[in-house]
């Protein structure tokens, strides 16, 4: 089911996986028995991966998330067009910034999706 990075706001993260540069899959594990995935659905002719981390991932475990935003800039790449997608994540613990870089020859998507999995899944 997809939904917004702001459903993050007040529930804790026991677990991160994926949270890596190169990446294109992240989940996310609460203490409420929640998982959620960011990823990007690859087609012909793109391609969207996390570019970069900026804090300590350790900073969003085991403190409820006080702020997470998501803001997007857009370029042209050269060869087609260019999104930059950036999350932000507030704990009392510390700040993070999460860059994701999509590229395609401008037919397709470069947005990354938020989705809450299904714990029957």
């Amino acid at each position: 089911m997809y939904t917004e990075i702001t459903e993050l706001i007040g529930k804790t993260i026991t677990k991160i996986v994926g949270m890596v540069k190169g990446e294109d899959v992240i989940i996310f594990e609460t203490s409420d028995g929640d998982k959620y995935e960011m990823y990007h659905n690859q087609n012909c002719c793109e391609s969207v991966t996390i570019d970069d981390v900026c804090g300590d991932v350790n900073d969003l475990i085991g403190s409820p998330i006080l702020c997470a935003e998501e803001r997007t800039n857009e370029g042209d790449s050269g060869w087609g067009t260019c999104t930059w997608t950036f999350y932000h994540f507030v704990t009392v613990k510390g700040y993070l910034v999460l860059k994701w870089y999509g590229e395609s020859n401008g037919y397709y998507s470069e947005s990354v999706d938020f989705c809450k999995i299904d714990n029957n899944e």
